[in-house]
């Protein structure tokens, strides 16, 4: 009789608890998502420029992407390019840096303009994107 005892015991004991795999299965998660760095981006498609001095701008608070159509994208939102500047200062707070992304195609004079109205709207810290390469 003793031994239908032992042996009704041991396999309830046999059950596998995953509740400390879980816990470690959550914490893992936890940490990817907090380890992982979030790419603020212009909100549109942009093929960049090559320039073998470009260097990383890792204090920008603002994106703005212009198209090749001309279009002016700015944090994700289409915006006038009359009425970049303002945009963009309400967007950047003291100290902070703005990006423009120019897309290959798009036209320099397009381009001049968002940066005088960006300048004009009271924002010295500006840089135009290029992806590093060329030689």
């Amino acid at each position: 009789m003793r031994r239908r005892r032992l042996t009704a015991d041991s396999g309830e004991a046999s059950e596998v608890n995953l509740t400390p795999m879980l816990d470690v299965v959550f914490i893992m998660l936890i940490f990817f998502i907090v380890t992982t760095s979030f790419i603020k981006e212009s909100g549109v498609e942009i093929e960049r420029p090559e320039s073998s001095a470009a260097t990383p701008q890792p204090d920008a608070q603002v994106m703005v992407a212009l198209t090749p159509e001309g279009a002016v994208w700015v944090d994700g939102e289409a915006v006038d390019a009359h009425r970049v500047g303002g945009r963009v200062a309400e967007l950047v707070s003291e100290g902070g840096g703005v990006v423009i992304q120019a897309d290959r195609d798009a036209t320099t004079g397009l381009l001049i303009e968002v940066m005088d109205r960006i300048r004009q709207a009271g924002v010295e810290d500006m840089a135009v994107a290029a992806t590093r390469g060329g030689s």
